[in-house]
């Protein structure tokens, strides 16, 4: 691997049994000429240890970072499928990267903008959920176009990779992540004489803007879920949601393909 990027930072829940486990491999890594950084601004390979959830807040709270890659390590039976390396096989990961048998793959991210003042970015998805005991109202507009009035439990908005999670218990598809894409899944709609949605997942081009508008009924204080946290903004009126200019990069091993991983995982 080309000497700019030699710099790794570790990230994981802090945990005893963890740092244990990770011992042999920074060893590993001093040992090949790697440096182990404390402060992830300083590193050019952020890597995550433990499952998707994990690799998701590696992500989010070091900034979505552009400048650098990301790894995934899993532990265990935790489920993978941004994770190529599994901690017990540390050596894999680091002969690997010595002998440039991995590759760089771009995952797409998509932008939540919430009433034209605050912007989030999503790996998995983007989801508007009521906070109520009722049902919430939301205006679907894909550009100009006044699409559906949703009312239900909420809407996903996802990513192609973050169609495996949220959006795919709600039976949405499998996207392949070299398509730009969002998909735009319901939950619990009505569909009823009165009220009357698409009832399917449907699939946007990268080129689309996709606006939510939530009605103030008294359900203007939704949850907000970005990947794996929810937010709290009082107020929302009003989201639209695009696929980013950015990516994340992430460290893969050759031959091993998204669609290896999804079977590995669903199959």
């Amino acid at each position: 691997m080309a000497d700019q990027r030699r710099n790794l930072y570790f990230y994981y829940p802090p945990s005893e049994e963890t740092d244990e486990k990770l011992k042999p491999v920074k060893d590993l890594a001093n040992e090949n000429n790697f440096t182990i950084v404390e402060d992830d601004k300083d590193a050019n390979i952020i890597i995550s240890v433990g499952g998707d959830g994990t690799f998701l807040q590696a992500v989010r709270k070091t900034g979505f970072r552009q400048d650098c890659l990301y790894l995934g390590i899993r532990q265990g039976e935790e489920a993978g499928l941004y994770c190529d390396f599994e901690l017990d096989n540390y050596e894999q990961m680091v002969t690997s990267m010595l002998n440039d048998e991995i590759e760089v793959r771009r995952f797409p991210l998509i932008e939540a903008t919430v009433n034209d003042e605050s912007t989030f970015l999503c790996l998995n998805e983007c989801s508007v959920r009521s906070s109520l005991i009722k049902t919430i109202d939301i205006d679907v507009n894909i550009d100009d176009l006044e699409f559906e009035r949703f009312r239900g439990d909420g809407l996903i908005v996802s990513t192609p990779t973050g169609s495996t999670g949220y959006s795919k218990s709600t039976k949405g598809a499998v996207v392949d992540p070299l398509l730009p894409s969002m998909q735009v899944s319901e939950l619990a709609s009505l569909n009823n004489n009165r009220f009357r949605t698409l009832g399917s997942s449907f699939i946007l081009s990268g080129e689309r803007k996709l606006r939510l508008g939530v009605r103030q009924d008294g359900n203007d204080f939704p949850i907000v879920g970005m990947d794996n946290e929810a937010y709290s903004i009082r107020n929302i009126k009003d989201i639209e949601v695009a696929i980013s200019d950015k990516v994340i990069k992430t460290v893969k091993l050759k031959g091993n393909s998204y669609w290896h991983r999804v079977q590995r995982t669903f199959l």
